[in-house]
């Protein structure tokens, strides 16, 4: 947990150096930060302890004096698997109960640091993102950094292209811990903007003023407003529990498919390729048909031209039939059509994409839960035979054994994660991949220490090639 805490310390080091934050509140972030954190260090720890345990008992030689009194290795493990199984629980608990409350404590201490402190989310000589807009301010003082000096603020518009700039030289901060809302009032300055009108003549069209005072309301912003979108989605998944997930997850897939099903039958409606065939004119005729000349026979003939004329006249280049001049017109719309069309489909890909990455990451969220719990069983049948197998105690050889393992379980469920997130991947394999690739291998050391071998066996491997080599020299004296 010490090594992982100095992680997170330098992954946050941006947010929490140089804001004027207290120690008590660096704190709490901290300690609210380390229940997720034992998804990454309970499953090492338990690795780790059950090597270096079992690896001193079978350095002391305590096994072979537990065979001999006819203790096997697997009631010498009894009790202890019995409380890798109480702590599995425990962990199912903690992962569905605690950390999503400290997530939300996370989430809640960031709005109170800048609710109280709104200044902590600007730095002094340069650029931050501040909801919407970048501020740049030459220097802070006063009572919480409340007060700015020389102000320049660039706002984006609806294309996130900075189209406003409002330049002052003094600016205060105005927060309350009731509010939602923070009040920058700037005094002394000038605002410019660049004006999007078609009506005017000039070029370059823009609205300029100068200002004693100008009051700008703004919504409470993040701590940390990089990657915003895909910090929210983190974030709101692990903040629920598997009840609420499994009822997201049921209300994501519905309205994404309703969406799908929605926009399949606008672009359906727009082309009107998919628009089915009348058939009500044709069988009026036919029955007509039928009734004057009261024949069963003829009817199916007419039914048969019908068909054909109907398949030859869509098949048929229509073209031929306008003039040269209305073709390029029709032509033209049809290109306008499907550019815009395939515009739309685009537009709408991106957005489901975003909508089933966390549809995905919901998923995951719930199953990570579960396999958080086996983890720690599994890891332990890992662990225990291997310390066995290698009789080695001490933070030598087994610690450098559990890291190498706990390394390829940690990537293997990383990449599995993020190929889930993308789509790539069902998200239930990417949550059980891990694990399911210790499994086997926790089974065979098992079966390895339970029958007092080595790792591996390379007897069998020499004495094949021995074998081989053998054969190979009976034949050669042989032909002689």
């Amino acid at each position: 947990m010490f090594i992982f805490i100095f992680q997170t310390i330098w992954l946050f080091i941006d947010d929490l150096a140089g804001k004027g934050l207290d120690v008590i509140i660096i704190g709490k972030f901290l300690f609210y930060l380390m229940p997720d954190l034992t998804e990454k260090v309970l499953p090492l720890t338990v690795l780790l302890s059950s090597i270096l345990t079992f690896g001193a008992f079978a350095e002391n030689y305590e096994f072979a004096a537990m065979k001999a009194s006819g203790i096997s290795l697997q009631r010498a493990m009894l009790s202890l698997i019995v409380f890798v199984t109480v702590l599995g629980g425990v962990t199912f608990f903690f992962a569905n109960t605690v950390i999503p409350l400290s997530q939300r404590k996370i989430y809640n201490l960031r709005k109170n640091i800048a609710k109280v402190k709104p200044a902590a989310v600007v730095a002094e000589g340069v650029f931050s993102d501040f909801e919407g807009m970048n501020i740049k301010v030459d220097e802070k003082y006063g009572e919480n950094d409340r007060y700015l000096k020389n102000v320049i603020i660039h706002i984006k518009n609806q294309n996130n292209i900075n189209s406003t700039v409002i330049k002052s030289n003094q600016g205060e901060l105005i927060s309350s811990e009731e509010s939602d809302i923070i009040q920058l009032v700037l005094t002394d300055g000038h605002y410019y903007e660049e004006v999007n009108s078609k009506n005017s003549k000039l070029n370059y069209p823009f609205a300029k003023a100068n200002f004693d005072t100008y009051i700008m309301n703004i919504e409470i912003p993040e701590l940390n407003q990089e990657d915003l979108e895909a910090e929210r989605d983190i974030s709101t998944d692990k903040m629920k529990n598997i009840s609420r997930l499994s009822k997201d997850i049921d209300s994501l897939k519905t309205d994404n498919y309703n969406i799908v099903r929605a926009f399949s039958k606008n672009i359906g409606t727009r082309m009107g390729v998919f628009t089915p065939l009348e058939q009500k004119d044709t069988l009026t005729v036919l029955s007509a048909a039928m009734l004057q000349k009261d024949s069963i026979r003829n009817a199916k003939i007419v039914l048969i031209k019908a068909n054909k004329q109907k398949q030859d006249s869509i098949n048929k280049d229509f073209l031929h039939l306008f003039p040269e001049w209305q073709k390029m017109q029709i032509m033209s719309a049809a290109k306008n059509s499907i550019t815009g069309v395939l515009g739309s489909v685009k537009g709408k890909k991106d957005e489901m994409q975003k909508r089933y990455k966390i549809y995905n990451m919901h998923i995951l969220s719930l199953h990570n839960k579960y396999a958080l719990a086996f983890s720690c069983i599994i890891l332990f049948f890992v662990g225990a035979p291997l310390g066995a197998i290698i009789r080695k105690g001490g933070l030598g050889l087994p610690m450098v054994v559990a890291i190498i393992l706990f390394l390829i379980y940690y990537f293997i469920g990383v990449f599995a994660s993020n190929y889930a997130k993308e789509g790539n991947i069902h998200p239930m394999l990417g949550a059980w991949v891990s694990t399911m690739i210790m499994l086997p291998l926790g089974i065979f050391l098992t079966k390895r220490a339970t029958a007092d071998k080595g790792m591996m066996n390379f007897g069998v491997i020499t004495d094949f090639f021995k074998g081989l080599f053998k054969k190979k020299d009976k034949t050669i004296t042989d032909d002689h």
